[in-house]
């Protein structure tokens, strides 16, 4: 565990037992919601190389323009 870590653990014992269990739920939801975010893309590389491939096509077969941000 980091000295940082450790430093957060030992307030939170200062806390009561409803807020300890507030801040635990968030911390639990957020490694939840990274880990998804991992397997969501991790999943995505295979897709997302056939995508960026069907766009250098585009790109040499003249099927794009420039635009500006106002264009959009």
């Amino acid at each position: 565990m980091t000295q940082l870590l450790q430093q957060a653990m030992a307030e939170l014992q200062k806390l009561t037992d409803s807020d300890q269990d507030a801040i635990a739920a968030m911390i639990l939801a957020e490694i939840a919601d990274e880990k998804l975010w991992d397997d969501s893309f991790a999943g995505s590389q295979e897709k997302l190389s056939r995508l960026a491939d069907k766009v250098r096509d585009d790109i040499r077969a003249g099927r794009t323009r420039e635009s500006g941000i106002d264009e959009l």
